[in-house]
């Protein structure tokens, strides 16, 4: 396994936050765009530490909710956030009308056995953000889920390289389907793999008494 190449790679259990280093391009000056990611990212997880904290919302605040303002709930702390972002280290960051924003932070815990960014890593991120562009666009009492998911990964995310957003957006949402696509990018624009999803949509089924 080549863990060295990645610094801290031999501590993936006590792994301190990432912070700028003199080999990252995108923290060479302050104002850049990473700095943006980092200080957005602090500021919802504040909120987020004030909130419920990881969970499930109840089916009856699912069926009075339409899906973006359960995100935004979500994302703004007033809503339980998806205990998978907090195994993974990544959280929704931006959500609106057909788009969905989670950034994410590469760590030698998502190594494979080769020393690298495990694959189902970059695919988590591109599913969440293509699954909940397509919520944004479920009214309360409808609902989706994914029937396909095609992943291409092109590029491999390297050491000095802090935080990745998975960026996706809508392309159509009917009666019974929905698509969409979504691009794994960094602060510097670099793309690192993309997507795209096939959703069944459908109606929640009654409550049982």
């Amino acid at each position: 396994m080549q863990l060295s190449a990645w610094p801290g790679a031999r501590h993936i259990l006590a792994m301190p936050p990432a912070t700028p280093t003199a080999t990252d391009p995108s923290a060479s000056a302050p104002g850049t765009r990473l700095d943006e990611w980092l200080a957005a990212e602090a500021a919802l997880r504040e909120r987020h530490a004030h909130g419920p904290g990881p969970g499930v919302a109840a089916r009856e605040q699912v069926a009075r909710m339409d899906g973006l303002g359960m995100l935004r709930a979500m994302q703004e702390g007033r809503g339980p956030t998806a205990p998978i972002g907090h195994t993974l280290g990544f959280l929704l960051v931006e959500v609106g009308e057909g788009r969905a924003v989670f950034q994410g932070t590469p760590a030698p815990a998502y190594f494979n056995p080769m020393g690298g960014i495990h694959g189902g890593w970059y695919a988590t991120l591109l599913d969440s953000a293509l699954g909940c562009a397509v919520h944004t666009l479920m009214p309360a009492g409808r609902a989706y889920t994914t029937s396909q998911i095609n992943i291409h990964l092109v590029r491999g995310i390297g050491p000095q390289v802090q935080r990745v957003r998975a960026e996706g957006r809508v392309i159509h949402c009917g009666r019974q389907m929905a698509t969409a696509e979504a691009q794994l990018v960094g602060p510097d624009g670099t793309l690192y793999a993309h997507g795209t999803t096939t959703c069944l949509v459908f109606d929640l089924p009654p409550a049982r008494a």
